[in-house]
C-alpha cells in the first residue's frame, strides 16, 4: 500500500517537470495525527478514561482506526493529478500514519482525500489487507468495508462502564430484505492549498471528539453498540465526520 502511495507521488513529479527544474525536488510526508480537543490521542492514552465527550460521557478509547482513500496532491500546473488508492490508519498499532515520497516537485498543491471508500471503489473482498485486517462488513448490510472502527467504553447514566462501538459504514437500510437501501456516506476532505519549497512534513490532524459534536451532540446512552445496520445513525455520523479533520502544521 505504501508503494501504491509512492507511486502517485512520483506521479506528480513528472507531471510537473516541464514547468519546473529537476532540481526542485522534495521529499513529502503526510502525516496522520490525532488528538481530543488538542489532547494527544495515540496507543498511550487508549484503555483509559481521558476524555469527555460534549454530551458529558467520560470515554476510553480501545480501537481506532479508518480507511482514506482517492487522496489529491494536485499541483497548479496539471489539475488531473489522482489516485484511486486508499490507506488504513491504525491508530493503536501505530501503521498508516506516513505516506512519504522524495520525488515531488516545489509549487503549490491542492490537498484532498475522501474519508472512506466511494462505492465504485468499495467492492467486497477485493482488498487483501482490508480482509486481512478484518475491515470488511457483512454481506447482509451490502458488503464492502468499514470506514472507520471506533471502539472502546464509556461511563453510563449510572456512572458503570459500557461498551460503544463507532462503526462508520455505507448507509443500510435492510427492513425489508427483498428491497434493501444503501447510501454512500463516505466524503471528500479539502485541506486547501500548500505551498511546498523544501522537504516537507503534512500534518492533517483528527479531532476525534468531532465525532461527538459537530453538528449533532451524540448521546452514548442512546447511540452505543448495533450502529452499523442503524440507517439514521450512518447519517448522523456522515455529518459529523466533515469536521473532524484540518490541515495541521506543515513543517519544512
Amino acid at each position: 500500500m505504501r508503494r501504491i502511495f509512492t507511486l502517485f507521488f512520483m506521479a506528480i513529479a513528472f507531471a510537473n517537470c516541464n514547468d519546473l527544474d529537476a532540481d526542485n525536488e522534495a521529499q513529502v510526508t503526510i502525516q496522520f495525527t490525532h488528538n481530543w480537543d488538542g489532547f494527544v490521542v495515540d496507543d498511550t492514552t487508549f484503555n483509559s478514561f481521558q476524555f469527555q465527550t460534549a454530551n458529558g460521557e467520560n470515554v476510553s478509547i480501545e480501537r481506532l482506526r479508518y480507511v482514506v482513500s482517492q487522496l489529491e496532491l494536485v499541483g497548479n500546473r496539471n489539475n488531473n493529478v489522482l489516485t484511486q488508492d486508499y490507506n488504513l490508519v491504525d491508530v493503536g498499532n501505530g501503521t498508516g500514519l506516513q505516506l512519504s515520497s522524495s520525488n515531488v516537485i516545489t509549487g503549490d498543491y491542492q490537498l484532498r482525500f475522501r474519508f472512506g471508500l466511494a462505492d465504485a471503489d468499495n467492492q467486497d473482498g477485493v482488498y487483501q489487507d482490508l480482509n486481512v485486517a478484518s475491515f470488511n462488513v457483512p454481506t447482509m448490510l451490502g458488503g464492502g468495508y468499514h470506514y472507520m472502527q471506533f471502539d472502546g467504553k464509556y461511563k453510563d447514566a449510572n456512572n458503570q462502564d459500557a461498551n460503544f462501538n463507532y462503526h462508520v459504514i455505507r448507509a443500510a437500510n435492510v427492513s425489508n430484505p427483498s428491497s434493501p437501501v444503501f447510501l454512500d456516506t463516505s466524503f471528500t476532505v479539502d485541506l486547501g492549498t500548500i505551498t511546498i519549497r523544501n522537504d516537507a512534513v503534512i500534518e492533517v490532524e483528527m479531532n476525534v471528539a468531532e465525532w461527538f459534536v459537530n453538528p449533532n451532540t451524540w448521546d452514548l446512552n442512546v447511540l452505543n453498540t448495533v450502529l452499523m445496520p442503524n440507517f439514521n445513525a450512518q447519517l448522523l455520523m456522515s455529518q459529523n465526520g466533515k469536521s473532524v479533520f484540518s490541515l495541521g502544521p506543515v513543517t519544512q
